[in-house]
């Protein structure tokens, strides 16, 4: 399957416009981040090299297909000397799939800091590597797409809950091979990364109960530098769920 730096690779058509190849895959539809991490790639191709991503609020209004290229058009909303602004579409065969904002901040410039307390969590080196020997067929194509991830979800009976949550799971996540030293790379992997296991934070409390899966609406947030080869926590919570 496709690694990460060839689903980021995309193509430049013209200014403010590009091209993501279509990826080879198991699924019937486009992996959300994948649309998502091309997307903000996209973005990130017309803003300077001193700025970062530091957000991004995006929405999932149509299914993508696999087999079909995608359209990233650019729109120029802020150019600032400390901020800037791009709103990305996302298109195939003349429909909008995905519509993205996304705001960039000024490299080296110092606020104010805080951050919540690191949960304790067992390291990812103490969950086993699951056993795929005995998966049906159907199911051991489906890990071959994330076949460049290590993915470690910290047993039930391992995870220490906060109390309060009405459902919640951690994970540990990277990916197995040595990624460029960009942070802007790094930051679209996470995008890409990020739409992985999420919606099964939302099932822990409802196991064997068979949903429709679909992501709808996405937003992140980058305040530090990382690095998405090495371990990164995934701490999940679903407040609400309802029909």
């Amino acid at each position: 399957m496709a690694k990460i730096e060839e689903i980021l690779e995309i193509e430049r058509l013209d200014r403010d416009l590009y091209r993501g190849a279509a990826i080879e895959t198991h699924l019937q539809r486009t992996f959300g981040g994948q649309v998502a991490g091309q997307s903000l790639m996209a973005a990130v191709s017309t803003v300077e090299a001193d700025k970062h991503v530091h957000s991004l609020h995006g929405y999932f209004l149509r299914p993508g297909v696999p087999d079909v290229p995608t359209i990233f058009q650019i729109d120029r909303l802020r150019e600032g000397r400390s901020f800037a602004t791009r709103r990305v579409t996302a298109i195939q065969e003349g429909e909008s799939i995905f519509s993205m904002s996304a705001s960039f901040h000024l490299e080296g410039q110092e606020g104010i800091e805080h951050q919540d307390t690191m949960p304790n969590v067992i390291d990812p080196d103490e969950i086993p590597v699951p056993d795929t020997s005995e998966l049906r067929e159907d199911h051991r194509k489906f890990l071959e797409e994330w076949a460049q991830w290590d993915i470690r979800v910290v047993p039930r009976e391992k995870l220490e809950t906060d109390r309060g949550y009405a459902s919640q799971q951690r994970v540990w996540i990277r990916c197995v091979d040595s990624l460029p030293d960009d942070f802007n790379f790094h930051v679209c992997t996470l995008a890409y990364m990020s739409d992985m296991t999420l919606l099964g934070s939302s099932k822990v409390p409802h196991p064997g109960v068979r949903t429709q899966e679909a992501s709808l609406d996405h937003a992140m947030w980058f305040l530090r530098p990382f690095r998405a080869d090495e371990w990164l926590l995934y701490d999940q919570i679903s407040p609400s769920a309802d029909a």
